[in-house]
């Protein structure tokens, strides 16, 4: 009976999936429309074993099973259909299908025993319940299935194990509890993939990976990528910037869930529910009112129709079924694609709680761009609805006025150096080497002790450089990541013309914001420029030899905080280290350090809308720190230095690169003028 049965259900199952798949399609394709180049499927294999393993082997046990059953999935499901749907039953295929299967068992246990909730091993609070529950169960049941049903092919047979009936996988109860285990299984794996249920993560995850929409993140767009040239954890580059947004358009920003790319839908639709950014999601640990996994559910929900109340997650703290509030449940938030987000589906507030520091993407195995779609979403918030938080909206109001954010006069820029005689860059038609950027810490009276400590370190390296002075404005970053695309932009063109004015060969500044918006979001209205950030640049007057510095006098440890806009969207981890390296201190990491260190919270406009929470972040930070038994907190971002030092004393001193290398700067001495036993000159000669 099996014989006959299992090619039809094969079959079936693959027609209902292709209806489901085909359905799902159009799902996503109620995006915006951009042309769907179909020969990047071919992209995909490389993709996954690459970038989006390379992503996932961080958790090395997850890795191994995720291959083992996913691996095992696709060999046993291909085997299978040339087996026993095509009757090619050759031994040899058999047993590769027997392999297979088992590869995929051992896999499916794993998975279940990482979802099992005993005293010892509680469930991870990560995870999601509800059909993800059930997925292991059913991994289990098509491995097993398939494994039993392949075994007459290599002349195993109940007869040769046990002496019973030799026709009994032909007929009978077993060939019917194996049919329905099949059923069980086929149903889960292939019909769910297009229909909605767990499995759909692989299908649209597929997808996903040729279609991204980012497609610099992969190494297949880098042709001198290779194993041992990865950029620090990473495969492929980091593409950070924003995309910008067209002024013109009839609706600015994200509406409703139609309005977003179609290609960001996909990628919502590839959430694995796995809780890796919820793990680290500064705002959720804060209990501030953001879960980026129930974010992304929420855009699915939107996108298909209907309301969040099959989710089976950790909610958004604060709200209902979050782990703040006494609400039960969810389904208290519904929508539609073509239903407003805010605040039917999404609460405004989860929106201004991110800080945009892009710990959610960095931990994501299936590359989705969280910060994209808040910051898609706060665009029409704040440039349709004009519904930006107080301090936001007031921001704005003085970048517009001042061209700062704090509604200073430009022309005091520079009051701080009065005493330092700064070159500016005016009196310099012959260009210098290095434009120093001040950004707007030079209005904050404790950032201005790190600029005179930078121009110390660059007169130390003989460095040629000067300033804008008051020509210098805003970068825009507080503007742009507060959804004010249209300011930014003006910021942005303001500044691109005054640069194109002066000669110089790179820009420094010491503002990781200011670093990125103009090494990589100016690029796309024409301001390409060469672009360090200090602790770079002071790592390479050290390898210069152009720095002296002295041994510490006193034993010190030393622990540094990796900024969000240096590290995780730029990359750079090790300058900083090797400026601490060259002043001989003792350097003490923190548990979360690196691509994985935790926000200051102060990015993303997060320190103006003020999202009250659980806890603050920045006394989240500082407990980190205080684990190291460190005595000093390097730093290397105005908006760092803030936040840490607003926690409540007794704390570490919180330093800047750049004052811990001022402070070490060995001087030359003063030139002593040479004694001279000629004669007076004629203007010495006494009258």
């Amino acid at each position: 009976m099996l014989q006959t049965l299992l090619p039809i259900l094969i079959f079936a199952a693959l027609a209902l999936g292709a209806a489901g798949a085909v359905r799902r399609i159009r799902l996503w394709r109620q995006g915006q429309r951009t042309p769907m180049v179909w020969r990047r499927l071919l992209l995909m294999p490389r993709r996954y074993l690459n970038d989006l393993h390379h992503i996932v082997a961080r958790d090395k046990a997850m890795a191994h099973t995720h291959v083992a059953t996913a691996g095992g999935f696709a060999a046993a499901m291909a085997l299978a259909l040339v087996v026993h749907g095509f009757g090619w039953r050759n031994p040899i295929l058999g047993g590769l299908l027997l392999a297979a299967s088992a590869v995929m068992f051992v896999g499916a246990l794993a998975v279940n025993r990482r979802r099992l909730n005993s005293p010892t091993r509680p469930f991870p609070r990560k995870l999601s319940r509800g059909p993800w529950q059930r997925l292991s169960k059913s991994l289990i049941a098509y491995s097993v299935g398939m494994f039993l049903v392949s075994l007459p092919i290599v002349g195993f047979t109940p007869e040769n194990l046990v002496g019973v009936a030799p026709n009994v996988l032909g007929g009978g109860v077993l060939a019917i509890v194996l049919a329905a285990v099949l059923v069980w299984g086929l149903l889960e794996m292939l019909v769910g993939m297009g229909w909605g249920g767990p499995m759909k993560h692989a299908f649209a995850g597929s997808f996903h990976l040729a279609f991204h929409r980012r497609p610099e993140r992969f190494d297949d767009h880098h042709p001198d990528a290779s194993p041992k040239k990865t950029h620090d954890v990473h495969r492929g580059s980091r593409s950070t910037a924003l995309f910008p947004l067209d002024l013109t358009a009839k609706t600015l920003g994200v509406e409703k869930p139609a309005d977003f790319q179609w290609e960001q839908l996909l990628g919502f639709d590839a959430c694995v529910q796995c809780g890796r950014c919820q793990s680290v999601c500064p705002a959720y640990a804060a209990g501030q009112p953001l879960n980026p996994k129930k974010l992304i559910q929420d855009m699915v929900v939107g996108m298909a129709g209907g309301s969040d109340a099959r989710y089976a997650g950790s909610g958004h703290p604060q709200q209902a079924g979050g782990i703040d509030v006494g609400k039960p449940g969810f389904g208290h938030h519904r929508g539609g694609p073509s239903d407003a987000i805010v605040p039917q589906l999404v609460e405004a507030q989860t929106l201004w709680a991110c800080t945009t520091c892009r710990a959610c993407v960095e931990e994501c195995p299936m590359m989705i761009e969280h910060v994209d779609a808040i910051v898609d979403m706060r665009r029409f918030i704040t440039l349709e609805r004009g519904e930006t938080p107080e301090k936001g909206a007031a921001a704005i109001d003085n970048l517009i006025a001042t061209d700062n954010p704090g509604g200073l006069d430009n022309a005091s820029r520079l009051d701080w150096a009065a005493d330092l005689e700064i070159p500016r860059i005016q009196d310099r038609p012959e260009g210098v080497d290095v434009l120093l950027w001040l950004g707007d810490g030079a209005f904050d009276m404790r950032n201005q002790r790190t600029l005179r400590s930078l121009v110390k370190i660059l007169r130390a390296g003989g460095v040629d450089f000067a300033v804008l002075g008051e020509e210098e404005r805003d970068s825009g970053d507080v503007a742009r990541r507060l959804g004010d695309e249209a300011t930014f932009q003006r910021l942005a063109e303001r500044n691109i013309a005054t640069l194109s004015r002066y000669r110089f060969a790179r820009i420094v500044t010491a503002d990781p914001h200011s670093f990125h918006v103009l090494g990589r979001e100016y690029g796309a209205f024409g301001g390409d420029y060469v672009v360090r950030h200090h602790s770079t640049f002071i790592a390479e007057l050290f390898d210069g030899g152009r720095l002296s510095v002295a041994a510490p006098a006193q034993a010190e440890t030393v622990t540094y905080h990796d900024p969000c806009y240096l590290g995780r969207y730029n990359g750079e981890f090790a300058a900083p280290r090797q400026v601490l390296a060259a002043l001989g201190v003792d350097v003490v990491e923190m548990e979360r350090s690196g691509y994985r260190s935790r926000c200051c919270g102060g990015g993303g406009g997060a320190a103006l809308s003020d999202v009250p929470g659980r806890a603050r972040i920045p006394d989240m930070r500082m407990e980190d720190v205080r684990t190291t038994g460190a005595t000093t907190v390097a730093v290397a971002c105005p908006q760092c230095t803030a936040m840490l030092e607003g926690v409540v004393e007794p704390r570490p001193r919180i330093l800047d690169l750049a004052e811990l290398v001022a402070e070490a700067l060995v001087e030359p001495a003063p030139a002593v003028p040479e004694t001279s036993t000629s004669s007076p000159s004629r203007e010495e000669e006494p009258a």
